[in-house]
């Protein structure tokens, strides 16, 4: 009988404990530095695409979510001492980000597109539509961040490239005319040029497409496969997608001035 008492017992802390758990808000990393995906209103509250998809997972898991603003480089170690549940947060999928937590299903793409020297352009023919291979063929001088993609990228054509120790000092080469060419994503890319329209050009080719992804703590499938769940919905008529291109189209052509939502939701 004692037994019987002490397995009822056992039983039932479980059965609470698990309540409890799924009654926890869901807490959520993103870096709130990022318009208009991961940013915060005129009263600081969170605010972006990323907040919408982190609102809209907690009502398809039923539970409340918590924003946790971290800073982007922080993210990754947060989730694997458990200081958050998951990571909505434009991380894009790497093999070396992939040892460290399990990530989910792709629901968007970051284009790598390109800064361009102005003036180096005009004398050259380069245009808003000129193709990767007339960039990788141009003769002109790449510059990059050390570490980034964008000097691997170049590297991967046999190019030599101009390394910086930051955005600011890549973007300042373009610039000069120190250097010609700079790939990175599209928001600074865009950012960069909008700073300086005199001297810079945009370049929408794409190089590489950056799979993005949700990430959580390695070993917690029962969270990656509802985010995978959630996720296959996305598409659905009327979907997250969908609603996400009706509140934040008019916002993204605002900040990027020539794609909508489509432009990150498209591979290609």
């Amino acid at each position: 009988m004692k037994k019987f008492y002490l397995l009822i017992t056992v039983l039932a802390s479980i059965f609470v404990l698990s309540s409890c758990q799924a009654s926890d808000p869901l807490r959520v990393a993103m870096d709130l530095r990022y318009p208009p995906f991961e940013t915060v209103d005129e009263m600081n509250n969170p605010e972006g695409i990323s907040v919408d998809i982190a609102y809209s997972f907690g009502e398809f898991i039923g539970r409340e979510v918590e924003i946790v603003n971290t800073s982007f480089g922080a993210i990754i170690p947060a989730l694997e001492s458990g200081e958050v549940d998951i990571a909505i947060a434009s991380m894009s999928y790497t093999e070396a980000r992939d040892e460290k937590v399990d990530f989910s299903d792709f629901y968007f793409y970051f284009k790598i597109i390109t800064l361009v020297n102005k003036t180096w352009a005009e004398s050259n023919g380069i245009t808003e539509d000129s193709s990767i291979d007339d960039l990788a063929n141009s003769g002109g001088s790449f510059t990059g961040i050390a570490s980034q993609v964008s000097v691997s990228i170049p590297e991967s054509y046999g190019l030599e490239v101009l390394e910086a120790a930051d955005l600011a000092t890549a973007t300042e080469n373009v610039v000069q005319g120190t250097a010609d060419v700079l790939l990175m994503s599209a928001n600074p890319v865009v950012q960069a040029y909008k700073a300086n329209p005199e001297e810079t050009m945009v370049v929408w080719s794409s190089w590489k497409s950056s799979p993005i992804a949700m990430a959580v703590q390695e070993g917690n499938s029962e969270l990656q496969e509802l985010a995978n769940e959630f996720i296959a919905t996305f598409n659905d008529e009327g979907g997250l997608y969908d609603e996400l291109k009706t509140k934040w189209d008019a916002v993204i052509l605002e900040n990027l001035g020539r794609f909508g939502l489509d432009f990150y939701i498209n591979e290609d």
